[in-house]
């Protein structure tokens, strides 16, 4: 795992000792991807320059140092993850004849070896792995971008400067853009509101305008004779849930269990290769338990796995989580976090993510991270489990209350959701409560005035598509609180028809691994095992993995009254069932009460509607508004205010 910079043409033109000083300055930024060793590499006479910060995983030898150059000299590379199937690659590249003679054994060379041998795009559907890659073309003096099939690692580029003196950026994170002196750095306030919608800035779009990411699965080509981007996809997410659709597995539940077992364990199998110490992150829920299951019943040593908990019990799953360490004997450390220690963190996060991102697990991911750290260097995640196996409770919601919605007239919801608005949220709680309705069964559901307003929001919606898009959004109606805000165009807003022959559940997942997935969960993963020099790997993101579980037939993932369905079956072979079968819990913090309480001082600040106005980034009212309603315990709008504080502490930072 490392980070990678760059630039090609523009302000240094022709003055190579100043180049060099910005590529080692833009790389600098980028030392907490990378603090084993650092490279640069700059041609004055093409005006390009890429720089590389090294965390040694395979091949901690010299001969593993980048950027690198290929064996003919044409190809010029820096590479950000890992290809699990390199030697595989290397062993096909020999059995086709060529006669290579390779001087160490890091994916980097297999790499190098391969776009000589195939051709840059050919590699890459070739290779199974995470990636964010930069290469120079010598012969045809152009770059190369390329980005993994799911997006697990990051990769932003953009034309920054004005006319001639123009630079094309590109680096693992914006923090070296902004290390490079053409960069401009000018808010895009159409991203604001992309952020209040989704807790995060989806891909194609940053924070700032004239900066991109590169979408997941993607290829980029530039050129200074020819400054158009060009962008191809290689592999796409929707293209093999088409697939998956029109060709479903065929087979049975245990058929499908055994042929699962063996590609998980394959896949884990490559993923558990590295030349530094590795463990897994372990939360007790049904993901990360399989993954550290098949880890184990693979290893010869006791798998290293980590877990962080909460002293409050509804946000604890360390418990859980020592349980199934206990039952498959792994070499298990847990540390217990007070709300204090928490707290502490919150000041990081703005560094740490680069941009503005709300998703309030961003903390204990963090947190999990740099304990891991203290133990190893590389550690296995779940992640990518939900989208795969069709875990999330909202799915079943979605589909469940579509075919209960569509059977009444939308003008008759429309008139319901308006009565049901009419009274306010404490009042409904207050009715509730007098009919004795406010604890145990319907009243299992905390404040439930607040998820009735919550649920009329969605009740006039004209399609699943529409409901499922309300479902999974914050702010509704972003562009009337950021000034000068238009929200732009999202595959979540306005480009379902991707998706076309896609449908159901199915959708909805295919939905998540497009934007959500890669977006919010990757996003989050790889900046906060990043900032402490941790490599996460995540192998139900193996695309063959992925491609395999979409073919299952919904009932095998959404059956007798479970998720993911087939996996829990999986790892019933390896874990009793009653260590399994629990409440889906999700990794959160209580920031709602968080807000009414020790972070209260620190939120009253950032929403001062003096400040707001100066700023001039948001129309005040509706945040003071949603802000009182939140401290008077009428509304939980915690998600809502987060979105709008971490973008406040975010710009706090970068005005420093």
């Amino acid at each position: 795992m490392c980070g990678l910079s760059g630039f090609m043409g523009g302000l240094v033109a022709g003055d190579s000792v100043a180049s060099e000083a910005v590529l080692q300055k833009m790389g600098a930024t980028l030392f907490h991807r990378g603090p084993d060793s650092g490279g640069y590499w700059y041609r004055i006479e093409h005006q390009i320059g890429l720089a590389h910060r090294r965390l040694s995983i395979l091949d901690r030898s010299p001969e593993g140092h980048q950027p690198m150059i290929s064996t003919s000299g044409r190809f010029v590379l820096v590479f950000n993850g890992e290809i699990y199937n390199h030697l595989e690659l290397r062993q096909e590249l020999l059995a086709t004849g060529n006669t290579i003679s390779f001087k160490g054994h890091s994916d980097t060379e297999t790499l190098l070896a391969c776009f000589e041998a195939w051709g840059f795009k050919n590699t890459l559907v070739r290779a199974v792995g995470m990636f964010a890659i930069a290469m120079w073309d010598q012969l045809d003096q152009q770059l190369m971008l390329a980005r993994d099939r799911l997006g697990e690692k990051p990769l932003y580029y953009g034309w920054q400067g004005q006319g001639d003196q123009r630079s094309f950026l590109f680096a693992s994170e914006l923090k070296a853009l902004r290390a490079h002196p053409n960069f401009q750095g000018t808010i895009d306030r159409n991203a604001l509101c992309l952020q209040l919608r989704h807790s995060c800035i989806p891909a194609p779009y940053s924070i700032y305008e004239g900066l991109f990411k590169l979408e997941p699965g993607s290829i980029l080509t530039v050129s200074l004779n020819d400054r158009q981007v060009r962008i191809e996809a290689y592999w796409s997410a929707a293209h093999a849930a088409f697939k998956a659709a029109q060709r479903p597995f065929q087979g049975g539940l245990h058929e499908g269990m055994h042929e699962l077992d063996v590609l998980l364990r394959h896949a884990i199998s490559q993923q558990m290769v590295a030349d530094v110490p590795l463990g897994a992150f372990l939360s007790g829920g049904v993901d990360s338990s399989s993954i550290v299951a098949l880890m184990q019943a693979q290893s010869a040593t006791r798998v290293k796995t980590f877990t962080i908990g909460f002293h409050e019990q509804s946000y604890n799953e360390a418990i859980a989580a020592k349980e199934v360490a206990n039952h498959l004997g792994t070499d298990h450390t847990e540390l217990y976090i007070s709300a204090k220690e928490a707290l502490s963190v919150i000041p990081l996060m703005p560094d740490i993510y680069d941009e503005p991102f709300s998703d309030a697990s961003q903390i204990p991911t963090f947190l999990v991270s740099r304990l891991a750290r203290q133990h190893v260097t590389v550690a296995l995640s779940g992640d990518g489990g939900d989208e795969v196996f069709a875990g999330y409770n909202r799915y079943q919601i979605t589909s469940q209350l579509w075919r209960d919605l569509e059977r009444v007239p939308r003008p008759l919801r429309q008139v319901l959701a308006k009565c049901l608005t009419t009274i306010s949220p404490g009042g409904w709680n207050s009715f509730f409560s007098n009919l004795g309705l406010a604890r145990g069964g319907l009243a299992g559901v905390a404040n439930l005035g607040d998820k009735l307003h919550k649920g009329a929001a969605v009740l006039s919606s004209s399609s699943v598509d529409e409901l499922y898009r309300g479902l999974v959004s914050h702010w509704k109606d972003p562009a009337s609180v950021v000034i000068g805000g238009r929200e732009p165009a999202t595959l979540l807003t306005d480009g379902l028809a991707a998706l076309h022959g896609v449908n159901g559940v199915s959708r909805m997942m295919a939905l998540d691994a497009l934007t959500y997935l890669p977006d919010d969960v990757l996003f989050k993963v790889d900046r906060a095992a990043m900032s402490v020099s941790l490599e996460t790997r995540i192998p139900f993101l193996d695309h063959r993995v992925l491609e395999f579980a979409w073919c299952f037939p919904m009932e095998m993932k959404l059956g007798h009254g479970q998720t993911k369905l087939i996996l829990r079956k999986l790892l019933e072979q390896y874990i009793p069932k009653d260590l399994i079968v629990r409440p889906k819990m999700g990794f959160s913090v209580p920031i709602d009460s968080w807000l009414r309480g020790p972070l209260r001082e620190w939120a009253e600040s950032l929403l001062d509607p003096v400040r707001l106005k100066n700023e001039g980034y948001f129309h005040p009212a509706p945040i003071r508004e949603k802000w009182t309603q939140h401290l008077s315990g009428a509304r939980n709008w915690a998600e809502h205010l987060w979105d709008v504080l971490m973008f406040q502490a975010w710009l706090e930072r970068t005005r420093r």
